[in-house]
Formats: structure tokens, C-alpha cells, sequence
């Protein structure tokens, strides 16, 4: 919990830095940084503000819906506010909304209703005797702009209202841009060279500003409705049943629920099936479903306290370096990696995340105190993104990279012509260690049941020093380690002896070559077939390979010419480890290249890997004019963006698996 006088400050600062951001995103249609990385921003400051209530001021971001109206607009005064919600992110913080709730008295609520949230453009059409007059942006809440004519453009949006609506109401919905018009809009800025959009509410908002309702037209945008403002009605539900009699879409997902478990169910439902809309959305919004009780709870600042949005987690977020450690890697290069207070990011905790090297550091301009936006995709390590230099208050701390090894003590150096830094000592133990954990790990020997932690306590007993010292290990060695019984012993020792045949590359892959990787490793196992001849393959031989540069096969040869290598090979063979030459299924796939995105439902994406090169195709992990296909699985990235821009073939699951059978 920081202090008063330590809240004060960084709440000023943030609100700064918000207020920047959301005149740059509102008013002039520009994105310094992410929407996830701003909404970062706003909860940092919503939950100082709720610690210190005493410090909220009207003119906080938290107190107020949008940006200034542009001055090329008429302006629109609102009938009724046009408030957001505040951001839900976790379970934990809708368990304290309904807490929040209870402490006012509104408890055991029987119903609520959940949308889904649309990633668009709030605004507000005006029916007269059942016709469209006016239709206005959300604003600052309390006056929009008139964008009657773009509106009228859109064909979701009704002219006229059927079956007797009142004589005068308000519909509040959200404007957006499907997948494939944002694609479509994308291609001919391309083809025109013109501006290229970041995403498809950028556009949505840009197409609603347009002075001239012919470009806003070809858009081709959409409509859906979440809100009537006029007339009664007791629920959530009844809004929008009503609103399918007028004539008027709201999401077509929205369903009641009755618990907090099923919040969750529905926006986990929601977070895996995103993939399957042809619009964004960014989260689901959680109303209670009795409008009497909505009401009740009333408004604090720019929030209804009867709703909340419920995001996805998100894939960036702001948080602060505590510190910068230094990881000693499996071979002796030096990474910095930030220390970072813990921050939810794609709903993992993350409280470190890679600066990668010096360069890094410096071209980022990083300093221990920083915030920072961290970013975080799929399975990929976090890494720094940005640093927000407006929040710096001077304390901040530089980096230097340390001139002795922070495990062994001995000297660092640089290696030349790169910017890497290495510890040189072969002894060292992080490296030692290091390289152990890459040996046994899901990609080289696949030790299943044998992890870091158990590797860990191997090494402090003594009872290992290097990957192979594991073939040696009996029951008993492992029954002397503390809390380890008969049973785990056992187990251990039957997991390592059975991983002593693998294919050659595996082997390869686990030796922890310098620049070897998976596919270097399949390419030294196809051409050159046996670990003896790669072992003796002289340095012209390893450079006359195809697609192995000078570089790589000088790391291949200088590893197997060094004796503490050529010791570990020796303890391997004689404990029985023998690598098997490549298998495949076949040629079927040969001089094919693959680029997997996404998740594949029928299997892993590493089996998916093994299948394609056993029947002779090649992997590569970005998409180019070379690719021959894009195996794209649910929720693909921008490998799948870039396959359609370039004209690769995709390949949906079922096609995949017809084509590896």
C-alpha cells in the first residue's frame, strides 16, 4: 500500500499522461500507445483514487466519458449523460463491484445481463414520431457532435422505427467495421498508398468524422443498439426485445445470468470463441438486469455502479521496474531482465520481463524506476514495449551491464563484432545449469516428471554436474534428497532411462549449441545423418550445407573441438544414449515451407511441427513470398494478416490434418 503523499503524486502524474493520451485517441484520431495499455493506465489511477477517495478531483480522467468535440462539428447537447463503464479485469475485481454493490445495499441481485462489448464508436440517434432526426458522438458525455448525415449511411441504422415507438426517444449503440471491411478498406489504402489503419475502430471513427457522408458511405460500417433513453422498462432484456420490434439490432449474444460464476463462464465462453465474430470486441458488459435496481445504485463520476466492463485480459500493461537483474543463459550470454511489479497480462501475473541486451536498454532509454508498457503474446516471454518517460520523478536509476559474472564472479567480456556479453568461465554453474534444463527440456530429451527445481536440488547435493551425469543417477541418489520417496525416486530415475534414444536432431538440439536451434539442428540430421559425421565434419564441410551460414558453423565446430564437450559426448555414449537417425513418414511435404499461427485444437503446436518434418517439410516462423502455407488454428495472429496480404495459401485445421494423414 504506497502512502498518501506517494498516491497524491502518482495520481497527478497519471492523469497527466491519461488526459494526454485520450485527446491524441478522442479528438484527434491518433494512438500514441495501445487502448490495452491506456485502460492500464486508467485502472492504475480508478484504484489509487478509490484508496484515497478524498484525493478525487472533478476534472479527473476518471470523472469524465470522452475528449473535446471536434470544432468542424455542430455540437449536440444529450439528453441524459452518456457515461461509460469502469473496467473490470479480473474475477477478483467483479467479486469487489458486487461487493461494492452489497455495501449499498443492493444485495442477492436475482439477474444480470451480459453483452458482449463491442470495440466501436459510442453514439446516439434521435427519433421523432418514429423518425431518425439526429445522430451524435458520445463526446464529453454531455454534448457530442452532430454526425447526422454519416449516420443516415449506415443501413443497420433505421430511417424510420416500426411498432409505435414513443413520440420522442433516444438509442445509444455502438458503430463499428467488420474483419473483412477493415481487410478490404487496409488493401486499397495499400494500393493507393495511403494511410494503413491500425485497427478497425480506428477506422469506424475516422469514417464518422468524414465532412463528406460519401466517404463515410463506402465504409460500409455497422450498427448495433445497447440503450434506450425515454420510456419505461423494467429490464435489461425487455431494452432490447423492444428494440428488435422498432426494428433496431442490439448483439445478438446478450443472455441473462444468474450467479458470478456464470459472469465468468460467459465472458471465458466469449474470450475463446472471439475468433469466430467478424467484428472486435474487447470484453463482455456486465449490467444488473432489474433497471429499477440499476438506477438505485446511481453514478459515481462517469460510471453507472449498476454496470461494468468485463475486458479480456489484456495484452499490454503499465507497470513500474523495480530493478534490473542480470540471467546468466545456457551459454554464458548475459540477458537483463526487468524485475517488475507484478501486473495481469493476457491473465498471466507477470513481474519480469526481458530487456534483451544493452542495445535494448539504451534504445528504449529504460531506467530502474520507470513505468513502462510491457507487452505479452501467446507463450512468448513479456518484454519491454515502451517507457513513459512523463512519469519519471527523477529518482530514477541507470543500468550498466556488470563486468564480472553475477553467479561465478569471473570476468565478463563482449563478444566481438555483437552486442552480446558472455561469462567465459566453462565452469560456471548458471551455465551449467542452464544448459541442463535446455537438455531435458520438451524440445531436446523431453525428461517428462524431471524440471528445473528437481535439477536444482541434483546440483546443490552434488549429485550431477552436467547433463549427462543423470544417466548415472540410481533410486538411491535420489532417496538421500530430502522429502523425496520410494515411489518419486523410482519414477525419476525410470522417466531419465527412458529418454535414451531420441532422433538426431533432438540430440543435437539439446547439446545447447550456440546459434543451433530446432530447424538448424533437422538440417544438420537430414544432410548429414549421423552424430559422427557431424562431429567430424570439418568447418568447410558445415559452411558447403545449405541454409548454414559462416557464423553457425563455426559455433558447430569450435563446440565439438572443445574436450569438456567431447567429455560429455563420451559419458553419454557409454551410459547407453544413442541418437536415431531422422525418421519421416516420407517426402510428401518435401520443399514445402510451413508458418503455424493460433491454436490447433486436435493437437500441440511442437506435434504439428514434428508431423511436417517427418513427411519432409520445412518450418519457418515468419511468413514470407516464400511460404507455401499458413496452418492457422483459433484466434490467429498477424501471421495470418500477412499470408492474406501476400497471396500464401491458408490452411484451416481440417485441411491440415487431410494433408498430413
Amino acid at each position: 500500500m504506497v502512502s498518501k503523499s506517494q498516491a497524491k503524486e502518482r495520481i497527478k502524474k497519471l492523469r497527466e499522461v491519461i488526459n494526454h493520451h485520450r485527446y491524441q485517441y478522442h479528438v484527434l484520431d491518433r494512438q500514441e500507445i495501445s487502448e490495452d495499455a491506456l485502460d492500464s493506465l486508467k485502472k492504475e489511477l480508478f484504484d489509487l483514487e478509490q484508496e484515497y477517495p478524498d484525493l478525487i478531483t472533478p476534472d479527473s480522467p476518471t470523472q469524465r466519458v470522452g475528449g473535446k468535440s471536434l470544432e468542424s462539428f455542430t455540437k449536440v447537447p444529450h439528453p441524459k449523460r452518456m457515461n461509460s463503464l469502469n473496467d473490470a479485469f479480473s474475477e477478483e475485481d467483479v467479486t469487489k463491484w458486487i461487493e461494492r454493490l452489497g455495501n449499498i445495499g443492493i444485495k442477492n441481485i436475482p439477474e444480470f445481463y451480459c453483452d458482449l462489448k463491442m470495440d466501436g464508436l459510442a453514439v446516439e440517434l434521435k427519433y421523432l414520431e418514429g423518425v431518425f432526426v439526429q445522430g451524435s458522438t458520445r463526446g464529453d458525455g454531455m454534448v457530442g457532435e452532430d454526425i447526422t448525415q454519416n449516420l443516415k449511411t449506415i443501413e443497420a441504422i433505421p430511417l424510420r422505427l416500426e411498432d409505435k415507438p414513443p413520440k420522442e426517444v433516444y438509442i445509444r449503440g455502438e458503430v463499428f467495421l467488420s474483419k473483412k471491411e477493415f481487410e478490404r478498406i487496409n488493401k486499397e489504402q495499400k494500393m493507393k498508398e495511403g494511410k494503413i489503419y491500425a485497427n478497425p475502430r480506428n477506422i469506424a471513427a475516422g469514417s464518422l468524422r468524414q465532412l463528406d457522408p460519401k466517404i463515410t458511405a463506402d465504409r460500409k460500417l455497422n450498427f448495433y443498439a445497447y440503450d434506450i433513453v425515454g420510456g419505461e422498462f423494467k429490464t435489461k432484456k425487455e431494452e432490447f426485445e423492444v428494440l428488435k420490434k422498432w426494428g433496431v439490432r442490439p448483439n445478438p449474444y446478450g443472455q441473462i445470468v444468474k450467479t458470478k460464476k456464470e459472469i465468468d463462464e460467459f465472458r471465458s465462453k466469449w474470450e475463446k470463441e472471439r475468433g469466430k465474430l467478424d467484428y472486435e470486441i474487447d470484453g463482455i458488459v456486465v449490467s444488473i438486469n432489474d433497471n429499477r435496481l440499476f438506477d438505485n445504485a446511481g453514478v459515481v463520476g462517469k460510471a453507472p455502479r449498476g454496470g461494468v466492463a468485463y475486458k479480456f485480459p489484456p495484452k499490454e500493461a503499465e507497470t513500474v521496474v523495480e530493478d534490473i537483474i542480470v540471467q546468466v543463459g545456457r551459454t554464458g550470454t548475459l540477458t537483463p531482465i526487468a524485475s517488475l511489479r507484478p501486473v495481469n497480462i493476457g491473465g498471466v501475473n507477470v513481474s519480469r520481463a526481458t530487456l534483451h541486451n544493452l542495445d535494448e536498454i539504451k534504445r528504449l532509454r529504460v531506467m530502474i524506476g520507470d513505468t513502462v508498457i510491457v507487452g505479452r503474446a501467446g507463450d512468448v516471454i513479456p518484454d519491454v514495449k515502451k517507457v513513459l518517460t512523463e512519469l519519471r520523478t527523477g529518482k530514477e536509476k541507470g543500468f550498466k551491464m556488470p563486468k564480472n559474472c553475477p553467479v561465478c564472479g569471473q570476468p565478463v567480456e563482449q563478444v566481438p563484432g555483437q552486442v552480446a556479453f558472455k561469462c567465459v568461465n566453462t565452469d560456471c554453474p548458471a551455465i551449467k545449469r542452464e544448459q541442463i534444463y535446455h537438455f531435458i527440456s520438451r524440445r531436446a530429451f523431453d525428461m517428462v516428471g524431471i524440471g528445473p527445481k528437481l535439477i536444482d536440488r541434483l546440483m546443490d547435493a552434488g549429485l550431477i554436474q552436467d547433463a549427462a551425469d543423470l544417466y548415472y543417477l540410481s533410486k538411491e541418489d535420489l532417496l538421500n534428497l530430502e522429502r523425496f520417496a520410494e515411489v518419486s525416486a523410482a519414477k525419476a530415475t525410470k522417466s531419465i532411462q527412458s529418454r535414451k534414444s531420441v532422433s538426431l536432431s533432438r540430440y543435437i538440439y539439446a547439446l545447447g549449441i550456440s546459434n543451433v536451434g530446432e530447424e538448424t539442428a533437422l538440417v544438420l540430421a537430414k544432410r548429414l545423418r549421423t552424430l559422427d559425421k557431424i562431429r567430424e565434419a570439418s568447418l568447410e564441410d558445415l559452411q558447403n550445407i545449405e541454409d548454414i551460414g559462416p557464423i553457425v558453423a563455426e559455433s558447430i565446430f569450435s563446440w565439438f573441438q572443445k574436450p569438456y564437450h567431447k567429455k560429455i559426448l563420451q559419458k553419454l555414449e557409454k551410459a547407453g544414449v544413442k541418437p536415431q537417425t531422422e525418421k519421416g513418414a516420407g517426402d510428401k511435404l518435401a520443399g514445402k515451407t510451413f508458418v503455424l499461427t493460433g491454436t490447433l485444437e486436435s493437437m500441440g503446436r511442437d506435434e504439428a511441427k514434428e508431423r511436417i518434418r517427418n513427411l519432409g517439410g520445412d518450418i519457418s516462423s515468419s511468413v514470407s513470398k516464400e511460404t507455401d502455407y499458413v496452418v492457422a488454428g483459433s484466434e490467429p495472429g498477424s501471421k495470418y494478416e500477412k499470408a492474406e496480404e501476400l497471396g500464401v495459401k491458408i490452411l484451416e485445421e481440417k485441411e491440415f490434418l487431410m494433408m498430413i494423414d
